[in-house]
């Protein structure tokens, strides 16, 4: 009987291990930092995860699934009346629609191991009800995932102060790419 138990312990185990470990992000220990530049300057801020998770099979990267909560984004690097301008902007529709389109997501759909702990990540990222695919390299560590991403917000449908749609903005273009550093905690 005891042989009969630990067999299927065993078996429940492989089982288990063989589809692999979901594991769920931690949203209060994880962080997204955006920075998007202009021919003036730039601008800086936060933005919240809602939902995620990566899932492993035998300690490597096999698929991932997140959501960003968009009315979470906010400015840092101003303050008082100029943060509450911008960010109202860029919630609004010149920007990501935010009232319209309150999530975006990012799907795994490849993962290439490059190195112990550090991998080649292609991923399906919808931003305003668009899907496009992006490529970033992702380190995991000690229950922390750690990523840069660069995004051209012109593959969204973003185009206010974009010179891919626009002539003759001058110092008045905003940059097409932003910056995503994301350190996600599990």
């Amino acid at each position: 009987m005891k042989k009969k138990l630990f067999t299927l312990l065993l078996l429940t185990s492989i089982s288990f291990t063989a589809l692999g470990q979901t594991m769920a992000v931690n949203n209060e220990d994880s962080s997204i930092h955006w920075l998007a530049k202009k021919v003036t300057g730039q601008h800086e801020g936060n933005i919240s995860i809602a939902d995620g998770n990566l899932v492993m099979q035998n300690n490597t990267l096999t698929g991932g699934n997140f959501e960003v909560d968009m009315n979470s984004m906010i400015v840092t690097d101003l303050t008082g009346e100029y943060k509450d301008k911008l960010e109202g902007h860029l919630k609004s529709d010149d920007f990501f629609g935010v009232a319209k389109f309150p999530k975006a997501n990012l799907e795994i759909t490849k993962a290439t191991q490059k190195m112990d702990n550090h991998y080649e990540v292609i991923a399906d990222l919808t931003i305003k009800g668009i899907t496009n695919s992006i490529t970033f390299d992702m380190h995991i560590e000690n229950k922390t995932a750690i990523s840069k991403l660069t995004i051209d917000r012109s593959k969204f449908d973003i185009r206010y102060g974009s010179d891919s749609f626009f002539d003759n903005l001058g110092d008045k273009t905003i940059y097409d790419n932003f910056e995503i550093d994301v350190t996600l905690k599990f």
